[in-house]
């Protein structure tokens, strides 16, 4: 059985573990090896212990664990180019390679969109890499492809697509 919860402090770790390794099997066929690489265990457990302390009230992060492993995470807050007429973001969302294709992602979207909606957002963005399959995900639950820019990872410049919800209220209806 998956439960959903938010992320404390001491998930930190975990949530780092978590991040490093899907990143980099996500990304093997999407980046180039030395970009890969960029992204360290230590850099990014420094960043969730940042995260998690501060915890800043605008922001939100949720762990989904089974039997108490976590499992997957996401986290977001206010939409951060400020180019969109979203006023929420997903700034992260990832699974365990085993774990994927079991709906945990949509548990995990729906906690943060219940969520975004009490801190008074009113929809989402979130950026995708233009190649990655994932996209799949947001399509299924209707986000529509709202913009693309370039974006640099490591030395390589790579193209991202936007991704949007109008309405958490409705994202909410088709997670029901």
């Amino acid at each position: 059985m998956f439960s959903v919860r938010k992320a404390v402090y001491t998930d930190a770790e975990t949530i780092a573990t978590i991040h490093v390794n899907t990143w980099k099997s996500t990304y093997t066929d999407l980046l180039e090896e030395r970009d890969l690489t960029n992204m360290t265990y230590e850099n990014r457990k420094t960043l969730w212990e940042t995260v998690l302390r501060l915890k800043k009230r605008e922001q939100c992060t949720f762990v989904i664990c089974d039997d108490e492993k976590i499992v997957g995470f996401i986290s977001g807050g206010p939409e951060r180019t400020k180019r969109f007429a979203y006023d929420g973001e997903i700034y992260t969302i990832y699974i365990l390679d085993e774990y994927q294709k079991k709906g945990l992602g949509a548990k995990l979207l729906k906690a943060f969109a219940q969520e975004m909606k009490g801190m008074n957002y009113h929809s989402i963005l979130v950026w995708v890499l233009k190649q990655n399959p994932s996209s799949r995900f947001y399509e299924r639950y209707l986000a529509k492809s709202v913009g693309e820019e370039a974006i640099t990872v490591g030395e390589g410049i790579y193209q991202e697509t936007a991704y949007g919800w109008d309405s958490i209220d409705e994202l909410l209806e088709i997670l029901a």
